[in-house]
Parts: structure tokens; sequence; C-alpha cells
């Protein structure tokens, strides 16, 4: 070819390359994405739903790095208005837990198979259609950040760059802007789901996606609050938490017929009302105290406390009131030699050593991942025809060992930037959800984040609280499922 030929052949394709750039749709594979589309039905609300399942990993681009996020979405059939049908986003905590918990476990359109109380069914898990499932009221993307199911850091990017709340919020929160243009979906209802820690990445994503992209969501779904790490850990010189867990151990006691024979006849929420007064007055006032309250008002103050939570007076004043979780989990069923869960005080297991922080001795932990990801496994490759040879993350200890919460060392608390986005979007609404039996984030802690946003009274209507008898995964037990299923029906049609 002559060099006369080769630049007129040049010119040509120059001439031609913005045609293909705005006149095509840019393909899957030129993408760099691998996506499987699969056709399924669900009986819902009794009526049948067709919907499109889109497993894969979709890459994007940023000044973070270049990154490929893993990815289950469902999306009804037959939507001739996209403007009118919303789209959830749906995460899970850790941080570097897959989103296979809200998925398999609540939102989606299959459950695993778990036995009524929520327990381990059978050994591997199996799965079995959710008649629960929000897919009739929304679809649903459920998004696994950096290090987390098939999710990873691409091309020379440190996986690192993407573990702490900054860029985690930004992650997450490109890839939903990159998945809403791709699929045309600016004009619909948005909403975020997340659980525990996931709860922070909802605020995040947020707050993230109004000031960068001007994309406002219309709801936070909030499952077992974690916005503030100074309400749910009691460190040197911060002693609300204490506080805030009392109620959570009285609600144990409760459950397991240790609370004071008066308290035991009463219903559940009775119960946790007045000592909620107990907790927010006295308690807290004594906590301040210190060595100034005195042994007559401290000895009243445990002897309370001890009809209330279950534990012995002596143990509480030799802990000068102040009982930590590990405390509690040891000690409430000590003379049966066993300890209740962390994530779910209903449950009980033998006493061993280590950790209830760590999941090494919280019974209401085991055999429960083991479900979900044999469950989760088998769905992604026999149902959704996603094959990889890479392993499902379900839970990376690597991310949450490196993980940063807070860039400058402080606490992680978020209830000036919920005030913020809520402030800033009047459509915004709020939806916390809490387990009267979680120890891990309690409800009382929740209920003074939420107390503590100091919204504009007219905003106030916008925040709604569900309690749930469960745990940190209320959805594991069985009856909780229609009782979600209405608060949801609720929310979502408000």
């Amino acid at each position: 070819m002559t060099m006369k030929k080769l630049i007129s052949l040049l010119l040509v394709l120059c001439m031609l390359l913005p045609f293909a750039a705005f006149g095509e749709e840019p393909s899957a594979d030129a993408a760099g994405d691998n996506l499987s589309v699969t056709k399924h039905t669900a009986m819902l609300a009794g009526k049948t739903i067709e919907y499109a399942a889109t497993a894969g990993t979709m890459v994007v681009d940023t000044s973070l790095g270049k990154y490929e996020i893993f990815f289950i979405a469902y999306t009804a059939d037959g939507v001739d208005d996209l403007s009118k049908r919303p789209v959830t986003f749906a995460f899970n905590g850790g941080p570097g837990s897959a989103s296979l918990w809200l998925n398999l476990g609540l939102l989606g359109p299959n459950r695993t198979a778990l036995s009524a109380e929520g327990m381990l069914k059978q050994v591997p898990g199996s799965m079995k259609p959710n008649e629960y499932s929000i897919l009739d009221l929304t679809d649903l993307v459920f998004i696994d950040p950096v290090g987390t199911a098939y999710s990873r850091a691409l091309e020379g990017t440190d996986a690192v760059t993407f573990y702490n709340y900054s860029n985690d919020s930004a992650s997450v929160g490109d890839f939903i802007r990159q998945y809403v243009t791709r699929n045309g979906r600016w004009e619909s209802p948005k909403y975020l789901a997340g659980e525990s820690y996931g709860t922070v990445r909802a605020v995040g994503v947020c707050d993230y996606l109004q000031k960068t992209h001007h994309m406002a969501m219309n709801g936070l779904m909030l499952i077992s609050s974690a916005n503030d790490y100074g309400k749910l850990e009691a460190t040197p010189g911060n002693e609300i938490p204490y506080v805030c867990h009392l109620p959570s151990y009285a609600a144990a006691a409760w459950y397991h017929k240790k609370a004071a024979e008066q308290y035991l006849g009463m219903e559940l929420e009775t119960f946790l009302e007045e000592v909620r007064q107990f907790a927010s007055g006295e308690y807290l006032s004594a906590l301040y105290q210190g060595t100034r309250l005195g042994a007559e008002k401290r000895d009243a103050a445990a002897e309370k406390m001890a009809g209330f939570i279950g534990l012995k007076k002596e143990f509480i004043l030799e802990k000068n009131l102040r009982v930590s979780l590990d405390d509690f989990c040891k000690n409430l069923l000590a003379d049966q030699n066993l300890v209740v869960g962390r994530l779910d005080s209903r449950y009980t297991g033998p006493a061993v050593s280590g950790s209830l922080e760590d999941g090494t001795a919280d019974p209401s932990c085991l055999g429960i991942e083991e479900a979900f990801a044999a469950a989760m496994n088998n769905y992604i490759t026999q149902d959704l025809k996603f094959m990889t040879d890479r392993p499902y993350e379900v839970l990376s200890d690597n991310v949450i060992m490196q993980w940063t919460l807070w860039e400058d060392n402080a606490v992680l608390a978020q209830e000036d930037i919920i005030r913020d986005c809520m402030s800033a979007n009047q459509f915004l609404k709020v939806l916390v959800i809490c387990g009267y039996y979680d120890l891990a984030t309690p409800f009382s802690s929740a209920e003074w984040i939420y107390s503590h946003l100091f919204l504009n009274e007219e905003l106030e209507k916008n925040l709604t609280f569900s309690y749930y008898p469960a745990g940190h995964m209320f959805y594991l037990l069985d009856a909780n499922l229609p009782l979600f299923r209405k608060d949801a029906e609720a929310w979502f049609n408000d």
C-alpha cells in the first residue's frame, strides 16, 4: 500500500469514528463488561411478575482508578414508562461483605432455605422462592463493592484505595451513575438499601451522588443502623454506648426469662419502654456523675439494672454499672454454661474462648454464612448463567483488616450528613429498621442517632422506624417477612 493510499484510508476512518461513537450503543464486550441476562417469573402479592436477571461485572474507570463491580439486577418486563418504575440499589456491610444477604435473605425473588426459626436447615444450603420480595414494587440492583464477591481493582489500581469511607462511597456512587445512565433510569425514582455498615455506605453514597452527580435519591432503607460508631462501641471517655445497649440487654434477658419476675408477664414493647425511661434518665445521670454518684444511688441503680438485664447486682457493681457486650453475652446464661449471640441474642451456644466481636464465639453466626454461600454460588452459575473461576468473596477478612473507617481518625458519625441530605432534598424518605435482639447495632443506638438530627419539623415526617422481634438480620426469621412486606409497601407507596 502506498503512503498516499494509507493516508486516505486513515482519513476515511477518522471521518467514520464520530458516527460510530454517537450512532451506536457501546457493546458490553467493548466496555470490558461480562454480563449474563436470563428470564424468570415470580409470584408476588398474588400476581405473576416476569423479569430479567442481569448478573456480571461492569468496568468503571474514574479518578480513583479502574475497577469492576459485580452486580445482580432484577428488572420487571413490560414496563412502558421507566420514569414511573422505581429502582433500588442494595448492598450489605462488614465492610467487606458481599450483597448476598439482602439478595437471598430479604429483597430478592429467591431466598436461602432456613428453618422457620432462622437456623441452618441443611448442609449445603439451598434456595426457595421469596414470596415477600419487593420486586413488584421496585427494580432491584445488588452491588458488591471492590474486594467482595467478584468485584476487584483492575490494571495496576491498588484495591486498598477503595477501603475507606470516602472512596467506597465514591466508587459505589460512580457505579450507580454509570448503571443509571446506561439503562435509562435517570427519571426513575431511586432508592438505596443498606444493612449494618451498608447503612453508612447508603448515607455516604446518597451524599456523594447528590453533591457530585446532582442525582437525588427518593429514599434510604437503613437496616440495623451503624450511622454513628460513637453510639455503638464504648471507649475510654465515651459512655453513651452503655446507655444505648441497656434496652437490648433487657430484651435478651426478657426473652431468656432472666429479667425480674415482675417484667416477664409484660409485652416486650411495654417492658422496653420502661427500660428506655430508666436508661435515658437515672442510668445516664449515674454514668455522668461517676464517683460523685454516691454509694446509695449507685446501689439503687445496680438493683434496677439487675432486674432489667438479668445479671447479678454484685456483678454490675463490680463493673461500676458499665456492663460491656462481652460481659453481658457471657454472663447472662453462665449458670447453663451458655453464651448468647451478639448479632441475635435469641441464639445460644456453648461457652467457648474467643471474642463475640470477631464472631469466633457468636452462636448467632454459626452455619448461616455457609448456607448463604452455597445457595449463592449455585444460583449464580446454574440459574443466572454467569461463570467465572474466581472465588466468591462472601466476607473478606482482607478488606476488613485494611479498612479505614474515617480518614481523620475521628469517630464516624453521620448525623450532620443525614440532616444535610434530607434538608437539601425534601423528597428524601428514610426508613430505619431495627431488631430488638440485635446487640451489634442496638435499636436504642439508632433511636439516639435519629433523635439528634435536629431536622426541620416539616422533614420529621420523612423519617420512619420499624421494629422486629429479631436480631441484626431480622429477615432470617420467617415470621418477620410478612411484617416487613407490609412496612415496605406502605413506605414505597407513601
